[in-house]
């Protein structure tokens, strides 16, 4: 019996770094066999034991990127095999996914275009590219708090324009290379912008954003500056990997960060992950683009509830009430939820 076709259109919205901590997924792996399947197959793929870092720590280890991005995408594949689990025996599918940054991987795992084996290898070296880009303490990220992104946008082009001159050359002849990038990394609410680039114009950018009337200005703890031109480097090394593995048609529509459009072909996904390395993450886009195609139910699948949050946000005084999985505890309350609907 197919109950919920007939009234809800599920999307599922995996989020990216910036929602681990220490433990998530425990009780999960504790619980049931289709959760601790896919770490013990994390480790397995890795060759080490990427669910001690995730369960134990210490925060440092797991906070570095190359850890970070395949803990985040084992815990959150996790919780979709337990959710699809669940819900099969109702007759519930999801019918589109989304993921921020990173979890765009984990939501073509979901959907069948990855194996997970590949994709948390991928997101491993993925991470390692990103950090290894930027020299530590030469990139930055900011988020931009009430301000009109169009004007966030305008501004990050006016410092690109004002080039950096090398000190001792008061002239401006000579230039620190790279001094200048900045713009909009992540669109993430109508009220949230994150913009990413060398520090200096990150920090220029960020005040300027202030004094133009942004309510805060925020530094960001990151480790490099994501989704902007300076990853051109990790982006041409994880093309390259990302050539190698197989690509299978998913079994439903993904939203693609950068180029907001339904990706339904393996050739298209690959294309889409390699693009939102230096691309920006259209995510307020992304979740209006799946409204407009029907989905009225929307579950965060994985860590913490961030992207709720944006959905509130994006979606206004008629957003509908995002579920979410990341534990015993809320998986049944989601699937309460969509049996009684």
């Amino acid at each position: 019996m197919v109950r919920m076709a007939q009234h809800s259109a599920i999307a599922l919205l995996f989020p990216g770094q910036g929602s681990q901590s220490v433990g998530m997924g425990r009780d999960l792996y504790d619980k049931f066999a289709a959760a601790r399947a896919v770490f013990e197959e994390a480790d397995e793929a890795l060759g080490f034991a990427l669910s001690k870092v995730i369960f134990e720590g210490p925060e440092e280890t797991l906070r570095l990127t190359e850890h970070t991005q395949p803990a985040i995408l084992t815990v959150s594949t996790a919780a979709a095999r337990v959710l699809m689990e669940a819900l099969k025996p109702l007759g519930i599918a999801a019918k589109f996914a989304a993921g921020h940054s990173l979890g765009e991987y984990s939501a073509h795992v979901a959907a069948g275009t990855l194996s997970f084996a590949d994709a948390v290898r991928a997101v491993r070296l993925r991470g390692r590219y990103m950090q290894q880009a930027v020299p530590a303490g030469e990139g930055a990220m900011a988020a931009i708090l009430g301000l009109e992104p169009e004007l966030i946008r305008v501004i990050c082009e006016q410092v690109e324009d004002q080039m950096t001159p090398l000190p001792g050359d008061p002239a401006g002849l000579n230039f620190v290379p790279g001094s200048a990038v900045v713009s909009p990394a992540n669109l993430n609410s109508p009220g949230q912008t994150v913009i990413s680039g060398a520090a200096r114009a990150v920090e220029r950018a960020a005040e300027l954003c202030k004094q133009a009337g942004a309510k805060r200005a925020v530094m960001l703890p990151v480790s490099a500056p994501f989704h902007c031109k300076l990853m051109q480097p990790a982006q041409e090394s994880l093309a390259r990997d990302l050539a190698e593995l197989e690509f299978r048609d998913p079994a439903f529509p993904v939203a693609a960060n950068v180029s907001v459009t339904l990706i339904t072909t393996g050739a298209a996904a690959r294309e889409a992950l390699v693009a939102q390395v230096t691309g920006a993450v259209r995510w307020v886009e992304c979740m209006e683009l799946l409204a407009a195609q029907g989905a009225t139910q929307f579950i965060e699948v994985g860590p913490g509830r961030v992207l709720s949050g944006l959905l509130k946000q994006i979606q206004g005084k008629d957003a509908a009430a995002a579920l979410n999985v990341e534990d015993s505890a809320s998986l049944e309350k989601t699937v309460a939820a969509l049996r009684d609907s």
